[in-house]
């Protein structure tokens, strides 16, 4: 069987291998660089995130955490939905409005995930979840 550990450091680099990816895609989008076209730089994100989800996955079923029973779990899925969402607005909108809105909502979405994973809360600004 595989380690849990390993697993659960495979998933924590692949959070931040994302979240450099993403940067650097925005950053690419922002500049207009004909680089978004390349086909590598379409393909990678999608081999991290997936590489992402699926040790998430991997975590939960090992740890028989759930979305859907396990009201942290539930919420850093609904975010994970909306940082696809907004992050592909950011980077493919129609308007400069739309794509500076969306990239900011994305990183947003991005820190809640992250907050509500370490404190294992829905809502990791509350006192409970600050004070563990």
């Amino acid at each position: 069987m595989i380690d849990h550990n390993l697993i659960k450091l495979i998933h924590v680099s692949c959070v931040g291998l994302s979240l450099i990816g993403f940067t650097l895609r925005a950053i690419l989008m922002l500049k207009g660089s004909p680089l978004l076209k390349k086909r590598w730089v379409r393909t990678i994100p999608h081999l991290v995130d997936s590489t992402l989800f699926f040790s998430g996955l991997w975590l939960a079923f090992n740890l028989q955490q759930y979305p859907g029973t396990t009201p942290w779990l539930t919420a850093k899925l609904l975010a994970l939905i909306a940082y696809i969402i907004f992050g592909t607005l950011a980077l493919r909108g129609k308007s400069w409005q739309r794509r500076y809105v969306s990239l900011l909502a994305a990183y947003l979405c991005f820190a809640y995930m992250v907050s509500v994973a370490l404190t294992k809360s829905p809502m990791p600004w509350s006192i409970s979840a600050i004070t563990g």
